[in-house]
């Protein structure tokens, strides 16, 4: 079942796990966009519930809550796009897993390393998607004025 192992394979193997490495390093990147949005939604969320709880006038308590419930939407977006991300970070790390163990043992792990590859993409579009629709939610309410 297990391969003897050359220098060379080794080398091999990670040669073929740079490129999924510098994927990590960008999808750390956007993760780390997404955490500090969602820190800035929460944060205007705690703002306008104390300033929802001092307002007597229904007009502007009622401004505070059509804010609130689209930071709530935001959030859920938010929070779909980096637990997509997370997935997507298991799963290149998966990759680079299984890579290592295709020098290592005869049998072929084509179809998992392209498999585990394809929904890690798939994972980060979804993911992506997520943050735009998130974006446009935030520019839409800017722009309609609070």
């Amino acid at each position: 079942m297990f391969t003897d192992l050359p220098t060379t394979n080794i080398a091999h193997a990670i040669q073929l796990a740079v490129a999924p490495v510098f994927l990590l390093t960008g999808v750390a990147s956007i993760l780390s966009v997404l955490t500090n949005r969602l820190a800035r939604i929460i944060d205007r969320s705690r703002f306008l519930h104390g300033k929802l709880l001092s307002f007597n006038e229904e007009k502007q308590g009622q401004k505070i809550r059509d804010e609130l419930a689209v930071l709530t939407r935001r959030t859920r977006l938010i929070n779909w796009a980096i637990g997509l991300c997370t997935t997507c970070v298991l799963l290149v790390c998966s990759v680079i897993a299984v890579l290592f163990l295709d020098s290592f043992i005869i049998i072929n792990m084509a179809i998992p390393i392209a498999s585990l590859f394809v929904i890690a993409m798939l994972s980060l579009i979804l993911a992506l998607i997520f943050f735009i629709s998130e974006i446009y939610l935030a520019t839409a309410y800017v722009r309609s004025g609070p």
